[in-house]
């Protein structure tokens, strides 16, 4: 019978917990990074949805106003390049669903400062996903901005 012992030196031992601790640290941030990621938001209930706006500062009747299917544009043209420098500015990008189908779901805003009138939230989803947004008023002196309510 023939009986082979290896002798593990401690150099061994500590490169291998190191690329094991390495390993487990890049997991960690990269599922962090990940959960703060625009492809995290669920909003595929409008009951998420609704809480979401809530807890943007907004308020909305307690259902949308419309919903549409629309496809986003494989090319985009300037309006397209306008809008996505808005969703790019609150860590949206729609350049990765060109060509794709979406949902938007529009709401009617009751609070918007200065009792402006005619403004609406719209919120972008993909899959169950919220991918972009944002509150524009469609009166003659209208306006375009990001979701989130200015302080």
């Amino acid at each position: 019978m023939i009986i082979k012992t290896i002798k593990v030196k401690k150099l061994g031992i500590i490169i291998a917990a190191c690329v094991v601790s390495a390993l487990f640290i890049f997991l960690v941030v990269y599922g962090v990074a990940k959960a703060y990621s625009d492809d995290c938001i669920t909003l595929d209930t409008e009951e998420l949805r609704q809480e979401f706006i809530k807890d943007l500062g907004w308020e909305t009747d307690s259902e949308y106003t419309s919903s549409k299917v629309v496809k986003i544009p494989v090319e985009f043209d300037d309006v397209y390049e306008d809008y996505n420098e808005i969703q790019e500015q609150q860590g949206f990008n729609l350049e990765k669903y060109k060509g794709k189908e979406v949902e938007i779901y529009t709401y009617l805003v009751k609070n918007y400062p200065n009792d402006k009138e005619n403004v609406y939230l719209s919120l972008i989803i993909f899959e169950g996903r919220l991918i972009g947004g944002d509150v524009s008023c469609n009166e003659l002196d209208g306006f375009m901005q990001g979701l989130k309510k200015a302080d």
